[in-house]
């Protein structure tokens, strides 16, 4: 009778105890602490990022206007030149004879003109008295004649002059030569295929961005409907292919006329200062167009998770003093937020810090905290809920 009594009493104890065990672990814990800062509507700039690729400002493929032997390069590749800096020579012999044969036809013009102008003047003067109608018509046509003949020997010999002056091959433009493609003692001929150099001038320089026209459509809706206004100026920043913010702002040079049929985009030109000359033709980058402004909430990068779906999803505190989950659709980032422009409301208590053993419906104690411009929590209470 003892035994069992003692058996029965042995087991009430180890019921007891894991009684006592699932009530501790069961037990609410305290409410925990979590920074949080209320959200504002804010005017945010609408930025769109791009592709683009530089484009040079100008850039010349020099080829030579006449014929001859390369007698010297006059230039130093990758030095900047100036409008009218010598490039080339070609030899002159030749353009020398042309230029010195037209100068002699010209004297002979001038020397027949005077000539042919008396005999004009005394035929004139005589007409009816020794001479015709047709001897006068004769000595008209005689002067005129020498008139033209002088008119051409000085266009053949401002020709010859220009001729004479091609023989120094000039750049047409301020920039930057390449190698040259020959060398001394090459012959080349006149607008020839092959170029002998080309210029570069890439300060400033273009930059192409390729914009989908369904974005445009939609942005002008946006303006169309209020929600979100226009900037007067269109400006642009760059970020380079390592990763770099270009220091300089580019201004719009054209929108773009017509869509690619290949590509369903448009092609917006901006135009940016160089003088460093980072920026090179054909390099590939990335644009930020500040398009607008619009009123949004912005949600700081570390109070969200991103879920499989692509939506956000952040906790706020509820009126009961729970932590309450939302999932929201963002428009894009500005700096370390998110922007939101539906699913939350101004006042509304974020959740920024605590949030790795955050649970749904779990009560909290909102304190106050600050996001830094790194997008790091500041002035926060909460110990021991890092994230």
């Amino acid at each position: 009778m003892a035994a069992g009594i003692w058996k029965f009493t042995g087991v009430a104890m180890v019921l007891s105890a894991l009684a006592s065990m699932a009530c501790a672990q069961g037990a609410p814990s305290g409410p925990m602490e979590v920074g949080v800062i209320e959200v504002k509507l804010q005017d945010v700039p609408h930025i769109v990022t791009l592709p683009g690729r530089a484009v040079a400002f100008q850039e010349v493929e020099v080829r030579p206007r006449v014929g001859g032997v390369i007698e010297d390069i006059l230039y130093s590749p990758g030095q900047p030149l100036k409008v009218g800096d010598p490039l080339f020579r070609i030899d002159d012999s030749a353009y020398l004879a042309a230029e010195a044969s037209a100068r002699a036809d010209l004297a002979t013009a001038q020397a027949n003109l005077p000539v042919a102008q008396s005999a004009y003047d005394r035929a004139e003067e005589l007409s009816g008295r020794g001479y015709t109608e047709a001897e006068v018509e004769e000595a008209r046509a005689s002067l005129a004649e020498a008139k033209a003949t002088l008119d051409a020997a000085q266009a053949a010999l401002d020709y010859a002059r220009t001729e004479l002056s091609w023989t120094t091959v000039t750049s047409p433009i301020a920039g930057r030569a390449d190698v040259s493609t020959v060398s001394v003692g090459d012959l080349v001929t006149a607008g020839q295929s092959d170029e002998l150099t080309t210029i570069v001038r890439s300060d400033p320089i273009y930059v192409d961005m390729m914009e989908a026209s369904s974005r445009i459509l939609s942005f002008r809706k946006s303006i169309h409907e209020g929600s979100v206004t226009r900037n007067d100026t269109l400006r642009a920043t760059l970020l380079l292919e390592n990763g770099d913010v270009y220091r300089g702002t580019g201004s719009l040079v054209t929108p773009g006329n017509s869509v690619s049929t290949t590509t369903g985009t448009v092609t917006v030109r901006f135009q940016f200062d160089n003088p460093h000359h980072i920026v090179i033709p054909g390099m590939f980058l990335r644009g930020e167009i500040e398009m607008g402004t619009m009123q949004a909430i912005l949600v700081p990068q570390r109070a969200a998770t991103r879920a499989n779906s692509g939506k956000l999803t952040i906790f706020v505190v509820g009126e009961d003093g729970t932590a309450k989950q939302i999932t929201l659709s963002d428009e894009g980032s500005y700096q370390n937020a998110w922007i939101v422009r539906e699913g939350l409301s101004e006042g509304d208590k974020l959740i920024v810090d605590g949030l790795s053993s955050l649970r749904e419906g779990q009560v909290v104690t909102p304190v106050a905290a600050t996001i830094d411009a790194d997008g790091n929590v500041q002035d926060s209470a909460p110990s021991g809920a890092e994230d």
